[in-house]
């Protein structure tokens, strides 16, 4: 068994070196990487996805079948809990943004859950260029409403002394760009780990049942029966990983709809 453990610490260098992304062409700066390839993939499977529902929903109120309702229950599910639970009034404007935002998370992460596959959001290059969208867009509405000059004066708020004023303008400004790098860092910090965590287990699960494949022996009978445990828990962390794919996804275009709401907020 030790000889064993000892394979599965050799073999994690490798594992981590795998989910970095890697040029397809050019570099990592300037290029075309694997993660993007992953990233485009996951949008036309996407756009696939939404073209079938036009065309299945076409000439219906309603829609029937599994396909049909499980895209509009997620529809809803960003116009009532994110949009109009976070925006109010204002949703109907920010609706076709926001689930943009959240369609393209949820498809970027659940794409790296299919086996050899990478996700679409498995790198800081491609969440943080979601993070920034986000971060232009509630900039853009913010200056919409308060004009750019009333914008920028409303990061502190109205009736403070002015050297209090300035500091806590100072912070917010901060602040407000720390969003654009939490956004990005949060959702690529989660999908990453958990990646990683589940590509231990399976390391764990194949390297413990290799002795009992090689030769069949009591002595190997135990280490084997130890790749059952990990094979149970690599499932269990999948079932775990489907579910925070889908809480990601939520969390970001929350955040962004807070950010669009705060920015708007007349006061703020």
């Amino acid at each position: 068994m030790g000889d064993a453990f000892k394979q599965v610490s050799e073999e994690m260098g490798e594992l981590i070196e795998s989910f970095f992304t890697t040029p397809i062409f050019g570099d990592t700066t300037v290029g075309f990487t694997i993660t993007t390839f992953y990233f485009l993939l996951a949008c036309l499977i996407m756009l696939a996805v939404f073209f079938a529902y036009k065309r299945k929903m076409e000439g219906q109120l309603v829609p029937h079948g599994f396909f049909a309702n499980g895209v509009e229950y997620l529809v809803d599910f960003v116009k009532d809990d994110v949009c109009k639970g976070t925006l109010g009034d204002t949703w109907k404007q920010h609706f076709p943004f926001l689930a943009t935002v959240f369609f393209v998370v949820m498809f970027g992460d659940y794409i790296g859950m299919l086996p050899t596959w990478k996700a679409g959001t498995g790198t800081t290059g491609v969440t943080g260029a979601i993070a920034l969208m986000s971060f232009g867009y509630f900039i853009i509405m913010g200056m919409r409403k308060k004009g750019v000059f009333g914008y920028i004066k409303s990061l502190a708020p109205a009736g403070l002394p002015a050297p209090i004023a300035a500091v806590v303008w100072v912070i917010e400004l901060f602040s407000t760009f720390l969003r654009l790098i939490t956004l990005a860092v949060r959702l690529f910090c989660n999908m990453f780990a958990g990646h990683v965590v589940m590509g231990v287990f399976a390391i764990m699960t194949t390297t413990f049942l290799q002795p009992l494949i090689a030769q069949f022996a009591l002595a190997n009978v135990g280490v084997g029966a130890m790749s059952i445990l990990w094979m149970v828990l690599l499932i269990l962390i999948y079932v775990v990983e489907l579910l925070v794919a889908f809480i990601q996804a939520y969390i970001f275009t929350l955040l962004s709809a807070v950010y669009v709401q705060l920015a708007e907020a007349e006061g703020h």
